[in-house]
């Protein structure tokens, strides 16, 4: 095949570049219509729904406890005081997610802001809070477990033990790519408020509630920068109310949709959390459930007995282990998406030739999270799981403030949806933010100080010389593979099947390169990277065959034979 050189024939280049401009603006597109990307199928009550899945879980079902141990029966206002700090970051998400619609999320919005730099210390923030929260409701489902199987006669259930082995069956499912626990989510969220609710009715018409108790003397012993260092660690509660913003590509009407989908959610979660924990505070005493991981069901069996007790504890069971199952599947994404932003190691970023998952990155979150349950206490984890959340929130905070302002240099940035009362709403957020970090104490700081160190280490010892602009490769493979002879069409499309090792007419990054590698086309192999990354338009780290070559070669039979 015969190649064209921009520095043999500059002139003939620039129209070259003319065109493939026109070229690379309608990929994107077209390679949305081809995987079915485009499409707008999630309404204003499934970001209700994706959101609240998101939330209730070991914010409910786990926390109280913690939370009690900390301040006392009063630990409904540290429910309501985190949800203030919630809902800037609610409003500020709203406007980025609907001006970069992306699977990324926070990632995306914070390296398109900040650059790699950044974007490496977000990745593996945001990595860190997803494995911990998930790791959090491991244990909480080793704890309840323990109470079906005491109903059962069986008495020697370790509780981590039981959380290790639920984590394994979850890796081996996150890598077999079951793609259904959406589906799964809703009937629970829905149970999930139904019991709660039904439970405290029970309480309220058998007489067992003290309305004194949440509100009285002792409520909250700690005092208010007690209530403030609580707010701090029941934050992760509501972590989840953002997470749709990253299938914002999904939903019907963004620009209205879903801002309203997060704050009707936050809305749900905020009168759940804090009318739920004032009834089991009000109802049960504080020594009945301090230094325990089930409260939910100590609340449950103290108001309806035993059957109750247990009903709701085979409701956290299927709660923590959806939750978890979750939590992989999101955590494991963000180490995949630095890898395809050449700021990790590619062997991160390629995904099983038969089941196309990122099984590297699910293995590595699993055994971090195996790490996490074994060594740290639970308060921790879930008070470091809520500092990886607030220093999130501060950043996206962050990237409003300056998107706003430099505007003119980023025609892109054309949200939707455009948070109101700027910039009071992000200072608030961001100095409400800082507030909890400082009355988290050192665990905080030594959690945000080894992402920002691991972050900066990895930009300076690989993200730095391997990190490319993905523009100019992708422009020159064009120029390259454009209108090809039937033959040299044929030699390519032999060699690509060849290297499809899973039979899918896919290619996952390794396979990809070692085609192009094989065709000998002009590029190093970061750029062909960076070409695959281009070209996987849904980031699901593979690429169609027939659909590539569609695309890039254009007609085939007009370009010389020579």
């Amino acid at each position: 095949m015969k190649n064209i050189s921009s520095k043999n024939n500059p002139e003939l280049t620039g129209i070259i570049r003319g065109a493939i401009n026109r070229i690379e603006t309608g990929f994107s597109d077209a390679m949305n219509i081809f995987s079915g990307k485009m499409e707008r199928s999630i309404g204003l009550t499934g970001v209700v729904i994706i959101s609240l899945s998101a939330m209730l879980g070991s914010g409910i079902f786990v926390l109280p406890s913690l939370a009690a141990g900390m301040i006392g029966p009063g630990i409904w206002l540290a429910y309501l005081l985190a949800a203030m700090v919630v809902l800037p970051g609610a409003l500020s998400k709203s406007e980025l997610a609907t001006a970069m619609p992306t699977s990324g999320g926070d990632y995306t919005y914070i390296e398109k802001t900040f650059g790699p730099v950044l974007g490496s210390i977000t990745g593996l923030g945001l990595w860190a809070s997803f494995l911990l929260k998930a790791a959090f409701a491991l244990i909480g489902f080793g704890a309840y477990l323990i109470i079906i199987t005491n109903a059962l006669g069986i008495e020697s259930l370790n509780m981590e033990y039981s959380a290790i082995l639920l984590l394994v069956i979850i890796v081996g499912i996150n890598i077999l790519g079951v793609s259904k626990v959406k589906a799964i989510q809703a009937p629970i969220v829905v149970s999930i408020i139904v019991i709660l609710l039904l439970i405290c009715i029970m309480a309220v018409v058998k007489g067992q509630v003290d309305w004194t108790r949440p509100v009285g003397d002792g409520a909250w012993s700690s005092g208010t920068w007690g209530v403030i260092e609580t707010a701090a660690l029941v934050f992760v509660a509501y972590a989840g109310v953002t997470k749709v913003a990253a299938i914002g590509e999904e939903v019907k009407d963004p620009g209205r949709n879903l801002p309203r989908g997060m704050l009707y959610s936050l809305g749900i979660a905020t009168l759940l959390y804090v009318g739920v924990t004032f009834m089991i505070m009000a109802t049960v005493s504080t020594s009945d459930i301090e230094g325990r991981e089930d409260p939910i069901y100590v609340f449950a069996e103290h108001v309806g007995g035993t059957w109750v007790g247990i009903i709701a504890a085979v409701l956290a069971i299927l709660t923590m282990a959806s939750m978890a199952l979750a939590g992989i599947l999101a955590a494991s994404r963000f180490p995949f998406g630095m890898a395809r932003d050449n700021l990790l190691p590619e062997v991160l970023e390629n995904v099983h030739p038969r089941f196309e998952t990122p099984y590297w990155t699910i293995i590595i979150t699993g055994l971090m999270m195996g790490i996490t349950i074994l060594t740290l206490p639970i308060s921790d984890i879930a008070k470091l799981a809520s500092g990886f959340q607030i220093m999130i929130f501060i950043a996206v905070h962050a990237c409003v403030l300056v998107l706003r302002k430099t505007k003119g240099k980023h025609k892109w940035y054309k949200p939707e949806f455009r948070c109101p009362w700027t910039p009071f709403v992000q200072i608030f957020g961001i100095s409400s933010g800082l507030l909890l970090i400082i009355m988290m104490g050192s665990k905080a700081f030594i959690g945000a100080g080894t992402a920002i160190a691991l972050g900066v280490f990895l930009w300076a010892t690989y993200g730095r010389r391997h990190h490319i602009s993905r523009e100019t490769p992708w422009n020159s493979l064009l120029i390259q593979m454009r209108n090809p002879t039937h033959t040299e069409h044929q030699r390519r499309d032999a060699v690509f099947h060849a290297c499809d090792l899973g039979g899918h007419n896919h290619l996952n990054v390794k396979e990809f390169i070692k085609a192009m590698e094989t065709l000998g086309f002009e590029l190093n192999h970061d750029e062909i990277r960076s070409v695959f990354h281009v070209a996987d338009a849904d980031a699901d780290g593979v690429i169609d065959i027939d659909e590539f070559l569609a695309v890039v070669e254009g007609e085939i039979g007009l370009a010389s034979s020579e």
